[in-house]
């Protein structure tokens, strides 16, 4: 048995904790640079607010008073989804984070009351992180996430929906009120060939014929059909599957013309991949810079490019990923043209130390290992970018706009609420 559970309007949620005076109250919080929706509470949807709708468009009711608006706050997220995820996993064996909301349990084992369990794991979340949650319990991992999408939507159930409390009926009659799309690993253009096929609902994909859903789709729609119908497919993984490419980018709050500027964007962005290639235990064979104007903005010089460099010994190492990423960004760069992104692509990974491939390369420092080592333990404990190259701050305006983001109450001893 499997339960998915899933933080409900995690980021604006995430503001609620220290904000209790917004509760009930109409919450959005935006993309990056204040563009669009991202999160919307009930009390928001009420309003007539619909995903990604462009700030500027819903601005008035802010104004009017009827909607407090968030920048996004990373970092507090990040923390409190770690702070979710250790309450969850303090009462099942085992637990997958699959994002930063949401994470599958493995029940094997458990007592058999495992509804109760459901609403003893929300209360715990509730209770010591502050965060309001849906359960779904099922026989597969698909069906928990589908029965946790059914107690997010029905508050009658309390939160929590165990498939195994329903008859064969009431499970037919749930997989019937729910169209095909909304089955985990059922995306669109998947969803529109199997809505011309006359399979429009969950239960039409778990009643469809077998070897038709293979011959058509493969081997994963036909897995995802054997799940709905209560035959695990899928395994809980207790650990993430390293990333064989790492991207970091981010579009800039207006346009940049500086070389300084984007080599501060670089640098950042390399420093932030480095280090997560260091936590998965890996190394990169390639990196990759990237520059892009607005492409929105038809009406100025347009320039898109992206570079690659094999590097002579495959590493995580910041210091020398960086120099190489400043190398690329000479070749790029151009005068006279305002850049709207910039990004760094790390590829070729594979686990293990950094090994000298050319025998004319320098050697990995163990010293230089254990800087970085430091570097990592520093930033860890006191937040990213406590310690950073001085090329990160060559320039500012680089940075992503966030005009109304909170403070970052957990992560940041200057904005520690204050009580009394």
């Amino acid at each position: 048995m499997y339960a998915l559970i899933d933080g409900n309007c995690f980021y604006a949620s995430c503001q609620r904790i220290f904000r209790p005076d917004l509760a009930h109250k109409a919450i959005v919080v935006l993309s990056n640079n204040d563009g669009c929706v991202v999160t919307r509470t009930r009390e928001a949807k009420a309003l007539g607010i619909k995903m990604a709708v462009p700030f500027f468009q819903i601005a008035h009711l802010e104004r009017a008073g009827l909607l407090t608006v968030f920048s996004s706050n990373y970092e507090l997220y990040a923390d409190v989804s770690a702070r979710m995820m250790a309450s969850i996993a303090s009462l099942v064996p085992q637990v997958e984070v699959y994002s930063i909301d949401e994470c599958f349990a493995d029940l094997a084992g458990m007592p058999d009351e495992l509804t109760t369990l459901g609403h003893q794991i929300r209360a715990r979340v509730a209770q010591w992180v502050g965060i309001p949650t849906c359960v779904g319990i099922a026989p597969t991992k698909t069906l928990a996430k589908f029965c946790n999408h059914l107690a997010k939507r029905h508050d009658r159930l309390g939160g929590v929906l165990n498939w195994q409390d329903l008859n064969p009926e009431r499970q037919a009659k749930a997989l019937a009120s729910e169209p095909v799309g909304e089955v985990w690993g059922i995306g669109r253009q998947t969803a529109d060939k199997l809505g011309r096929m006359g399979i429009l609902t969950a239960l039409d994909l778990a009643r469809a014929d077998p070897a038709t859903i293979r011959a058509r789709f493969g081997v994963v729609v036909e897995r995802t059909q054997r799940e709905l119908q209560g035959i695990a497919c899928l395994k809980l993984e207790d650990a993430a599957p390293a990333k064989q490419q790492l991207v970091r980018s981010r579009s800039f709050g207006g346009l940049i013309h500086d070389q300084a500027e984007l080599a501060a964007a670089i640098a950042h962005h390399v420093a932030e991949a480095a280090a997560d290639l260091r936590a998965q235990g890996s190394v990169a064979a390639m990196l990759g810079v990237e520059l892009h104007t607005h492409r929105f903005h038809e009406q100025t010089p347009q320039h898109h490019a992206l570079e690659w460099t094999a590097l002579p010994v495959p590493c995580n190492d910041t210091l020398a990923l960086t120099r190489e990423a400043q190398r690329l960004l000479e070749r790029l760069y151009r005068p006279g043209f305002g850049y709207k992104k910039a990004g760094v692509l790390l590829s070729g990974i594979e686990t293990g130390p950094a090994r000298q491939l050319d025998l004319l390369a320098e050697a990995v420092s163990p010293t230089r290992e254990a800087l970085l080592a430091t570097l990592d333990t520093i930033n860890t404990r006191y937040g990213r970018g406590t310690l950073r190259l001085a090329a990160e701050g060559l320039g500012q305006q680089w940075h992503m706009r966030r005009d109304r983001v909170s403070p970052c109450y957990t992560t940041c001893f200057a904005d520690l609420p204050r009580v009394g």
